[in-house]
């Protein structure tokens, strides 16, 4: 007989092999914060940027060096950061998510770029895939003149948990 707990690990962690994906460790942060923190049932996941294999990745600007579908799938692996990052923060239960609350994402562009809506969509796209209608999330998407490292997008988020 398996307990609650079990069935509800198997879910998502069912979702996500069924989707091929294979979340990252975790990253470091990067300066003086934490990764995440915990508030009553809201954790929030500090900023998060491309890394693959433990080095940046997407280095420049979106409408320079990288068109909208790249910068989308730089959103998409800085989503897949943030659900590693939530995941640490439950125990690897990603089951405990409630829904996603709001992500905030941040498009390294050139001045003239617009587009950053279809950038972050990677890393929304991303949350409904795995989370189902608890994925969609209230969200902001801006265009800056850069960002740490480099990168290309930088993403945080809050969810509910149980």
């Amino acid at each position: 007989m398996r307990l609650h707990s079990e069935v509800a690990l198997s879910s998502i962690q069912e979702r996500l092999d069924a989707l091929g994906i294979v979340l990252p460790p975790p990253s470091k942060p990067a300066a003086n914060y934490v990764p995440w923190r915990r508030v009553g049932d809201l954790v929030y996941i500090a900023g998060q940027v491309p890394v693959v294999d433990g080095d940046f990745a997407w280095i420049g600007k979106v409408g320079r060096d990288y068109s909208t579908e790249e910068g989308k799938e730089c959103a998409r692996v800085v989503g897949l950061a943030i659900l590693a990052q939530l995941s640490g923060a439950l125990d690897g239960d990603l089951d405990r998510v409630v829904q996603a609350v709001k992500l905030n994402g941040f498009v390294n562009c050139t001045p003239d770029f617009g587009e950053q809506p279809h950038v972050i969509n990677g890393a929304s796209e991303l949350m409904i895939q795995v989370f189902g209608e608890a994925g969609r999330h209230a969200r902001a998407a801006v265009g800056v003149a850069g960002l740490p490292f480099g990168v290309a997008v930088e993403i945080d988020g809050v969810f509910q948990v149980r």
